[in-house]
C-alpha cells in the first residue's frame, strides 16, 4: 500500500544524509570514544533493567531451591520451561520494534514509535490466548516428554501461578522495546508476578505522563492499521528469538531421559541461572547494538552503523572475558546461593568449563543478533538459528549424551559448539559482508512505508537539538 506521505519524499534517497563529516575526519580514538558514549547513554539504563528483570526471577529459584531438591526442580522447569518457552516468543515478537522504532527514530519520524508500540500490544496480547494452553496443561505436556511425575505435578501447579506474568510480557516487552529506541513455591511466584507488573506500570506511567512527547502522542486508531505487516515482522523476530531462546530451555527437558533427573536438573538449573545472570549484559548489549545500528541506517549512516557495530562488539567481548576467568575462579562460592547440597555443588564443579565457554561465546553471538534486528534481517537469521541449533546442534548433544553416554556434560556440550558455536562463526561471516550502503536504502524504503504523515514534522525536527 502506498504511503500517505509519499509525497514528500523519494523513498530511493536516504531519508537523512551523510555522515557527519567532522566525526569521520577523526582519530580512531576519538570515534571510537563517541560511539562508546552514545553506546552506553542506551546499555548502561539496559543492562540495570535486564540484571534487575532477571534477578526477580534468580531470587525467586534460589528461595526455592533452599526449600528443597524437588521444589528447585518443579520451580526452574516452570520459570525457565514452561514460562520461558512463551517468552522467547513474545520477546522475538516484541524485537520487531528494535527494526521499526529504531529505524523510525534515526530517520526523525518520531509519532511513529508510538503507534508502532500500540501496534505491538495488540499483537502480543492476541498471542498470549494462544499460548495458554501451555501454562493450563503444563503437568501432562512435562509428563509425556519424560519428566518424573512428582516433578511435573508440581511444576503444573506453579505454573498455573505464572500465568499473570505471562500477559504482563505483552505489554512489558514492547515498551521496553519503544523507550530503548529513543536512547532514553506459590508465594514467590506470586511476588515474580507483581514485581514485573510494577515494573511494566513505572514504564507505562512514565511514557504517557509526558516522559516522551514528541514520540507518544496517545493512544491511535492507526494502531490497527497494517496489523497484518507488522504481525509478519514481529513473527520473523519472534522466530529468530526463539529459537534461540527455546534452545537451552530444551537441554533442560531432555534431562529427563538420563539418570539421577532432580539432581542433573539441580545442577543445570544452578549453571543456567549463573549464565543467564551473565547473559543479561550481552541481551542488553544486544538491544543497544540493535538500536544503534537502527538508528544510524534510518539516518542514511552506513559507515556509522558499521563503526558501532564493531565498538560493541569489541566491548562486549572483553567484557565476556573477564566473567569467564570469575566463573572458572569463583564457581563454588556463586553456586552457594542456589544450594548447599553437597551432590549438586559437586554436579555443578563438573560443568565449570562448558558454563565458562558459554559465557565466552554469549558475550558475541547475542551483539551480531543486535546488528542484525537494527538491520531487519530476521527472517535470514531465523533459517541459520533453525540450522545451527535444531539441525546441527541438538542431534549432536543427544549424540554425545545418550548415545556416547557422556550424560549432561555430553547433552550440554554438543549444544554448545554445535549450535551457538557455529551460529557465531556464520553470523560472523554476515556482519563482515555486509553492504551498509544498501542496508541504508533497505531502511529507508522500510521507513517510508511504514509510516504515516504528521503535520507536526516540522517541529519534530528540533527534538534531537532540544535534548
Amino acid at each position: 500500500m502506498e504511503s500517505i506521505n509519499g509525497d514528500h519524499e523519494n523513498v530511493n534517497q536516504p531519508l537523512l544524509r551523510g555522515v557527519d563529516d567532522d566525526q569521520e575526519n577523526k582519530g580512531l580514538a576519538s570515534r571510537a570514544w563517541i560511539e562508546s558514549k552514545k553506546l552506553w547513554y542506551i546499555l548502561g539504563p539496559s543492562i540495570f533493567n535486564s540484571v534487575a528483570s532477571f534477578s526477580m526471577n534468580v531470587i525467586t529459584q534460589a528461595i526455592a531451591g533452599h526449600l528443597g531438591d524437588v521444589e528447585l526442580a518443579a520451580t526452574t522447569i516452570s520459570i525457565t520451561v514452561i514460562s520461558g518457552f512463551n517468552y522467547g516468543l513474545l520477546l522475538g515478537m516484541a524485537s520487531a520494534l528494535e527494526t521499526l522504532c529504531g529505524q523510525a527514530y534515526g530517520a526523525k519520524k518520531y509519532h511513529m514509535l508510538g503507534i508502532y508500540l500500540q501496534r505491538s500490544w495488540i499483537v502480543l496480547f492476541l498471542c498470549c490466548f494462544l499460548l495458554l494452553p501451555f501454562y493450563i496443561f503444563a503437568t501432562p505436556i512435562l509428563k509425556f516428554i519424560g519428566q518424573t511425575d512428582e516433578v511435573a505435578e508440581m511444576s503444573g501447579v506453579l505454573s498455573i501461578w505464572l500465568i499473570p506474568l505471562h500477559f504482563c510480557f505483552a505489554f512489558h516487552l514492547p515498551m521496553n522495546r519503544f523507550l530503548q529506541s529513543q536512547l532514553k513455591a506459590q508465594g514467590c511466584l506470586v511476588a515474580l508476578d507483581i514485581s514485573w507488573w510494577v515494573l511494566f506500570l513505572g514504564n507505562y506511567g512514565y511514557t504517557v505522563c509526558g516522559g516522551c512527547p514528541w514520540t507518544w502522542t496517545g493512544f491511535s486508531v492507526e494502531a490497527f492499521s497494517e496489523l497484518w505487516g507488522f504481525l509478519k515482522l514481529s513473527a520473523s523476530s519472534g522466530v529468530m528469538l526463539c529459537l534461540e531462546n527455546w534452545y537451552y530451555r530444551i537441554l533442560l527437558l531432555m534431562t529427563g531421559y538420563l539418570e539421577n533427573v532432580t539432581l542433573v536438573i539441580d545442577a543445570l538449573s544452578v549453571c543456567m541461572n549463573i549464565n543467564g545472570w551473565e547473559m543479561t549484559i550481552p541481551l542488553a548489549f544486544l538491544a543497544a547494538t540493535g538500536v544503534r545500528v537502527a538508528n544510524e541506517l534510518g539516518a542514511g549512516n552506513g559507515k556509522a552503523a558499521k563503526f558501532a557495530t564493531k565498538v560493541s562488539v569489541l566491548q562486549s567481548t572483553m567484557i565476556g572475558i573477564c566473567f569467564c576467568l570469575l566463573i572458572l575462579v569463583a564457581i563454588d562460592k556463586i553456586a552457594l546461593v542456589f544450594t548447599d547440597n553437597a551432590d549438586v555443588l559437586k554436579e555443578v564443579d563438573k560443568l565449570t568449563y562448558l558454563l565458562a565457554i558459554s559465557v565466552l561465546l554469549n558475550s558475541v553471538q547475542p551483539v551480531l543478533s543486535g546488528v542484525s534486528i537494527g538491520s531487519g534481517w530476521q527472517a535470514t537469521i531465523a533459517y541459520i538459528n533453525l540450522g545451527c541449533y535444531y539441525l546441527i546442534g541438538l542431534p549432536l548433544g543427544f549424540l554425545m549424551g545418550s548415545v556416547f553416554k557422556l550424560g549432561v556434560m555430553g547433552l550440554w556440550g554438543g549444544m554448545i559448539f554445535g549450535g551457538t558455536g557455529v551460529q557465531t562463526v556464520i553470523l560472523s561471516i554476515i556482519t563482515i559482508r555486509c553492504d551498509w550502503e544498501k542496508q541504508v536504502e533497505n531502511a529507508s524504503n522500510r521507513v517510508s512505508k511504514w509510516s504515516s504523515y504528521d503535520p507536526r514534522q516540522q517541529s519534530e525536527d528540533q527534538y534531537i537539538d532540544s535534548n
